[in-house]
């Protein structure tokens, strides 16, 4: 039973199709959930995960099916109707502001006829911190609190507003493995009380440990209901991709070479006018993958625009093949060899506007083949983006289709080929998988081996630990803006970097 006498002791979804034009995005699905369940979804990107549960928060209206709460058929028409119902959502990028309180965040959307009684709000929050260890300052605001804190306030908001029903979205992303513990205590103790949780993750270790039951979707249609029992990562992943999946990748010994690139004491602002980087070290070499951990936040997207030239560093050096490079223009350093995978794909990546083939030429557009004599050549342009479509498998119905059309993991892969056509001596990959789907996630990690095995030296910024350990010969772990440790990945434990990353010393852990 909730705190305002709320219980939801089944819900169920029946034949629900979904259309968009040209898409048939859900195709008569069946899905259930029962009190005091944590029920896993599965799926690739595009699978139909994300339309099912917009439709089961109001954010999508169903065109065929229905939703039955307590064996009762209900029509869920908005967020508020899902809320009212007793249904939550904690999205994978949070719907917070971030210059109110948590107190002012968990206040919106609540009606009321006069003033909101935020003391009396700021005590039912202290309340379910209490009772849930979801520890928080209610008169915080949110850009003081650490991801991890921020998710907190997304979950004790979901419950002061009464929900008998969590869905979680990718909530693990940008955690630590011990802020995950702690969430998966959290989940346990909701569960406990009677509610119900909707987990939905790309991280299959993580499904395996936390859920009783899993649902696997792909093309839109359920694949199967399982008990977490019986399920295991290689079952798993097949029923998600349709093919066996590896995920203990062959690693080749490779030649080191010197060294490729050199930060010496660089430091440089944020985006806040702060020091995001504090006089960090760092060198990177051929044939290497240098991966870097850290939360969200350290000081991992200053280190990937400095390198890239596009954030100008406060002091220090940066020297690539033992040339100066720290005062040359990103276009300098692209012709110098360096790649860029940015982290923000849609942001700095791509242009949502542009066709796939624009997108693929963005930065040699004025070079030959693609221009000659001051003009675009089509056919060149499209020859090169088709065998680019065709050896990256990137699922798209021409190369004119506007790229925002595609699925964040074919966007992902085609910037991964783009950057990746220059035979880069040097390539910074930042979170090369994020919010990628588990078969497009193996394409990338074999590409990224590929390229270490023909001597370019790699950048890994990523918040997976598992992308890390699986990928990296050295680790360093980023705390603040700064470098805390380097670390030959074969002499150190996720959880010891786990606590590196929380800012205990190295030589602590």
């Amino acid at each position: 039973m909730t705190e305002n006498g709320r219980r939801i002791d089944t819900l169920e979804m029946r034949g629900i199709v979904k259309r968009f034009p040209g898409v048939l995005a859900v195709d008569h699905l069946d899905f259930d959930v029962q009190a005091g369940e944590i029920h896993a979804l599965l799926g690739e990107n595009g699978a139909g995960k994300s339309t099912l549960m917009k439709m089961l928060y109001g954010l999508y209206q169903p065109d065929e099916g229905s939703i039955l709460i307590n064996g009762r058929e209900t029509r869920i028409r908005s967020p508020q109707d899902a809320i009212a119902q007793g249904v939550g959502m904690v999205h994978q990028h949070f719907m917070l502001v971030p210059s109110l309180t948590v107190t002012e965040n968990t206040a919106l959307g609540i009606p009321s006829k006069w003033q909101l009684d935020l003391k009396s709000i700021a005590r039912g929050l202290d309340e379910l911190s209490e009772k849930y260890n979801l520890k928080v300052n209610p008169n915080l605001p949110i850009w003081q609190l650490s991801v991890g804190e921020q998710q907190r306030v997304e979950i004790l908001r979901a419950l002061y507003k009464g929900a008998a029903l969590l869905i979680l979205d990718e909530p693990t992303a940008v955690l630590t493995p011990q802020e995950v513990d702690d969430l998966f205590r959290i989940l346990h103790r909701m569960t406990d009380d009677g509610r119900s949780i909707i987990f939905i993750s790309h991280k299959l270790h993580e499904v395996l440990s936390i859920s009783q039951r899993i649902t696997v979707l792909r093309a839109g249609r359920r694949v199967d209901t399982i008990p977490t029992t019986a399920a295991t990562k290689p079952l798993l992943a097949e029923m998600m991709v349709g093919r066996p999946v590896v995920f203990e990748y062959a690693r080749r010994a490779t030649q080191v070479s010197s060294e490729r690139l050199r930060l010496d004491r660089v430091s440089a602002l944020s985006n806040r006018g702060e020091l995001g980087l504090k006089e960090v070290s760092l060198t990177l070499h051929g044939g290497e993958i240098t991966g870097v951990a850290g939360v969200s936040g350290n000081g991992q997207s200053e280190l990937a625009q400095v390198i890239a030239g596009l954030r100008a560093i406060k002091s220090g050096t940066i020297t690539l093949d033992d040339t100066d490079v720290t005062g040359k223009s990103p276009r300098q350093r692209h012709e110098a060899g360096i790649s860029y995978i940015p982290e923000e794909r849609m942001l700095d990546g791509a242009i949502k506007e542009f066709t796939v083939a624009e997108n693929y030429i963005l930065q040699d557009h004025a070079r030959p083949p693609f221009n000659r004599g001051g003009l675009l050549n089509l056919r060149a342009i499209r020859e090169a983006c088709e065998r680019a479509v065709k050896d990256y498998e990137i699922k798209t119905p021409t190369t004119d289709t506007p790229i925002k059309s595609l699925s964040g993991g074919n966007i992902q892969k085609l910037i991964l080929a783009r950057e990746l056509s220059r035979s880069p001596r040097l390539l910074i990959a930042a979170q090369p998988t994020r919010g990628v789907d588990v078969g497009a996630t193996e394409y990338i990690h074999r590409r990224l081996l590929e390229e270490r095995a023909n001597g370019t030296a790699i950048l890994l910024i990523s918040e997976d630990l598992d992308e890390i350990f699986a990928l990296s010969d050295r680790i360093a772990v980023m705390y603040e803006g700064r470098i805390v440790g380097v670390l030959p990945r074969e002499s150190v434990t996720l959880r010891q970097v786990g606590q590196m990353m929380a800012g205990a010393a190295m030589d602590a852990v």
